[in-house]
């Protein structure tokens, strides 16, 4: 190449870097930039996306696939997938997956079978405009548009413990670092206008989704299927196989034979977010005092929200502390572990499905309950104990070590959140909206 031309791209490349860099933090910083900036970029993808249904027909045997927003190859959209491509009714359609960074799934055996695209690509909304299917667990960007016979399946990503969008009341607890309570209304209503099917796992979920999207107004015909969670048909069907592999592939060998394992997964808080950065989780955990009392019998596997930006230095405790919140799947970390810890996370509503000792770290419970957010329930019927400090923790972790029982009180948790939740999600969801659309 000419040297005069490669200087040329690389100065373009790096100045092009550096503006969208410089609009990121204005975004962050300039609310009424913030605003013109996304109208701006809304009118020219949507007259992308609107330009390509006109030169595209819906291929009505296409799928395509996405989760949290591109970032990763996992939940319900996964298992839906990979349900369909192991289903011989779905041999002759075409699977399509966005993700932020197409290379680094490309070693992933299951998605040999779908065609990869880059979220947010122009290619992206090409493959959107000839998908009869969408299939995510978060939001779409808001240029995309269904157009008529196009359906919409939303499968969202948890049961809620967190008030959620029009069920927030104000600022103080609804609005967070980036976002008023307005914005994250307006959010969910230009979102949920565009469902044709909407997944529950159980009757509170479908309560709760259908106010917290304010579906009465905004989407009165969306279809919900309450059906059971796709994502946690593996925790019905695994097997010890599974296990040794997992374990295997993250490094957990003899030196953690014979050790119990935590599993730590803490969300995020809304006001906690740096410029520049995104949001953080401000850990105020004393692992020294857990490596002390703990460090022995049990080793750690910490799971940061997918959020949560900020990187963590475990080194000092090597061979205690696993860092894991890059690992993908979180159903995996569930199967190989024998306690979860978790503060106000959905994760624990799965996690219940193994009936194995939950523990609620909720240190900051009182700022969390009456500044950052509310609950849809209360935490009496929390399948757990609460605690709230290092000393609490350990106590709680060695009683159910030594006599965890699953009881009247877990057993009436299963009852109200997981009793559909028996390994075949993914057939029942698949046969109601195929077969019913093929019909």
């Amino acid at each position: 190449m000419n040297p005069f031309i490669k200087f040329i791209r690389k100065y373009w490349r790096m100045y092009l870097a550096n503006k969208r860099s410089s609009i990121s933090e204005k975004n962050k910083t300039d609310p009424e930039f913030k605003k013109k900036y996304e109208a701006k970029q809304f009118k020219i993808k949507n007259k992308l996306f609107n330009k390509f249904c006109e030169e595209n027909e819906i291929n009505e045997k296409m799928v395509i696939f996405e989760s949290f927003m591109g970032r990763s190859y996992s939940d319900n959209p996964k298992a839906l997938y990979e349900y369909m491509i192991s289903n011989p009714e779905f041999d002759d359609y075409t699977f399509v997956w966005a993700f932020r960074s197409t290379p680094s799934k490309r070693y992933i055996p299951h998605l040999s079978r779908a065609t990869l695209v880059k979220y947010k690509s122009d290619n992206y909304y090409n493959y959107y405009s000839q998908a009869k299917y969408f299939v995510t667990n978060s939001r779409l960007p808001d240029a995309i548009i269904p157009r008529e016979g196009q359906k919409f399946i939303q499968t969202w990503h948890g049961t809620p413990l967190k008030r959620l969008g029009y069920d927030l009341t104000d600022d103080t607890e609804g609005g967070n670092a980036l976002n008023s309570l307005d914005d994250m209304r307006h959010k969910y209503k230009v979102d949920s206008q565009r469902y044709s099917y909407l997944l529950a796992p159980s009757a509170f979920c479908t309560e709760k989704f259908t106010s917290c999207f304010n579906l009465k107004e905004n989407n009165p015909d969306c279809e919900i299927i309450e059906e059971g969670y796709p994502r946690n048909d593996f925790l019905s069907n695994y097997t010890q196989d599974d296990i040794t592999g997992i374990k295997w592939f993250l490094g957990l060998d003899e030196s953690t034979k014979g050790k119990k394992i935590i599993l730590y997964a803490p969300t995020w808080r809304d006001n906690q977010h740096e410029t520049g950065v995104g949001y953080v989780y401000d850990n105020p955990v004393d692992f020294d005092y857990l490596q002390k009392k703990l460090s022995d019998d049990y080793i750690i596997l910490f799971r940061a929200h997918y959020f949560v930006a900020n990187a963590f230095d475990f080194d000092k405790y090597k061979g205690f502390i696993y860092d894991v919140s890059k690992y993908e799947d979180i159903n995996h970390l569930y199967v190989i572990s024998d306690f979860l810890v978790t503060d106000y996370s959905s994760v624990f509503f799965d996690y219940s499905i193994m009936k194995k000792p939950i523990i609620f770290y909720m240190y900051d419970l009182k700022e969390y309950q009456e500044e950052i957010r509310g609950f849809y329930f209360g935490l009496e019927e929390l399948p757990g104990p609460i605690v709230q400090t290092e000393k609490e923790f350990v106590k709680a972790l060695k009683e159910a070590d030594s006599s965890f029982v699953y009881g009247e009180k877990y057993k009436a948790f299963n009852e109200k959140f997981t009793s559909l939740e028996d390994g075949n999600a993914c057939k029942r969801i698949c046969d109601r909206i195929f077969k019913e659309e093929q019909n």
